[in-house]
């Protein structure tokens, strides 16, 4: 399931229930991928404060993956095709 993510309280949100659903504490993702479980817990309460090496694990541990698109708002930039906005 594809979940749109435009703030870090979607993000929190997000995280926390794909853990749940797979059944792990915060403790197993983490000792999966090298997290602290502090450091898990820090992602799905205050994702803002974490570093985005620990975001990407975290994802790999949850078999997750970030994919970066322009908005649909057709007010907002949006890429040429050759990396410029």
């Amino acid at each position: 399931m594809d979940h749109l993510i435009a703030t870090t309280d979607q993000l929190s949100h997000v995280l926390r229930s794909v853990r749940k659903a797979q059944n792990l504490s915060q403790l197993e993702v983490g000792k999966s991928v090298g997290l602290l479980q502090k450091s898990v817990s820090v992602l799905e309460n205050h994702p803002e404060t974490a570093t985005i090496e620990s975001l990407f694990k975290l994802l790999s541990a949850l078999g997750l993956e970030l994919v970066v698109s322009p908005k649909k708002s057709g007010s907002d930039k949006v890429s040429n095709g050759d990396g410029e906005w």
